[in-house]
């Protein structure tokens, strides 16, 4: 792939470090709003590997994380090429919301349309503009507001390259879920294999995590051969997670945890306490199977069926990829308040 790369009209030669506006609306003052993409291009051949974030505008880690990785010394000896996307879902992100103002979910919406909604458009842009040029990804997010996220690789591990980079990531846990219309699922039809990291909270920089990603991401790189080898420790023992399911609130009220994220559990184990604001009336959140928590409410206000734990299991056949009361949306759907926090409950 030594050809000269374009991107929006752009052309990167190899060598070359770019910073490209790529256009992608206009609001209705007249205002053009591009996304910001930088790419590095090393002078000799290789993969070619994007990372995003922000595609639901609210999740900001991996902003951070995108900015430091671009500020490591060892990209002087890149081989092949990194297109770096910090904020893909621009219009989410100055309004701090998770969708786009046509209150649709962008990594729902894949693979878009040239001539559908804003949030159809703009997947269609990345996807051709993005995807297309490139031979791997990975896809950075958050949980949604008020919800926690360990860090966790999100991948098929039915594909063997998807299986071998999603190990060399060396998160705690591979969680092996999908998720219909994202970005993840559209890539893997251009035989592009992408990685989602998820880590933290929306809205919110986490240290660890963030670290976490860097890390991560520069693994990545030296497996695929575009840096020169680490000769640090290898990552620890991951948990590979085939099934995964959500503890739900038994009644509404004021929850007190007593897990945290990362925290092996068993069956039957207490959880957290929920009682009405005088204390009383306390209920039990008990767990209902061994497993480990990758994901928790933050907020203590919950309602009956609330989703408030994560757990995955290393054991299963039947991959549990999203919850299964929650609401298919279509290209002409938008979401009602309801539908929307049905949603915190993200996969991807």
């Amino acid at each position: 792939m030594s050809e000269t790369l374009r991107i929006g009209g752009a052309a990167v030669a190899p060598g070359d470090n770019t910073v490209i506006d790529l256009p992608i609306t206009d609001l209705s003052t007249h205002t053009p709003i591009t996304m910001p993409i930088q790419v590095i291009r090393g002078r000799e051949d290789g993969p070619r590997v994007f990372v995003c974030a922000a595609l639901h505008g609210d999740e900001i880690n991996g902003v951070e994380i995108i900015r430091r990785v671009l500020r490591e010394p060892g990209l002087a000896a890149l081989r092949g090429t990194l297109v770096a996307v910090p904020i893909v879902n621009v219009l989410g992100f100055l309004s701090h919301s998770r969708y786009l103002p046509d209150r649709r979910d962008l990594n729902r919406t894949f693979p878009g349309s040239a001539q559908g909604s804003l949030a159809g458009r703009l997947a269609h842009i990345f996807l051709t503009e993005i995807v297309a040029n490139c031979t791997h990804g990975i896809d950075l997010h958050t949980a949604a507001r008020d919800r926690d996220n360990y860090p966790q690789i999100r991948a098929n591990l039915d594909h063997a390259e998807t299986d071998r980079l999603a190990r060399a990531f060396g998160v705690p846990v591979i969680n092996a879920g999908f998720r219909e219309g994202s970005l993840r699922e559209s890539a893997a039809r251009h035989k592009v294999p992408v990685l989602v990291y998820e880590a933290g909270e929306a809205l919110r920089f986490h240290e660890p995590s963030i670290a976490a990603g860097v890390d991560g991401i520069m693994r990545v790189l030296r497996t695929l051969k575009m840096l020169p080898p680490d000769k640090g420790p290898a990552p620890p023992e991951q948990l590979v997670a085939r099934s995964s399911t959500w503890i739900r609130a038994p009644r509404s009220g004021i929850m007190r945890g007593a897990v945290a994220l990362g925290e092996a559990v068993r069956e039957s184990q207490e959880l957290g306490i929920i009682a009405d604001p005088f204390g009383g009336n306390e209920v039990a959140v008990l767990a209902r199977t061994d497993g480990l928590v990758i994901g928790r409410t933050n907020l203590p206000l919950v309602h009956e069926g609330d989703a408030l734990f994560h757990l995955v299991r290393d054991t299963g056949t039947q991959v549990v990829a999203r919850s299964l009361d929650e609401p298919v949306e279509t290209e002409d759907h938008q979401p009602t308040d309801f539908e929307a926090a049905a949603h915190a409950l993200d996969y991807d």
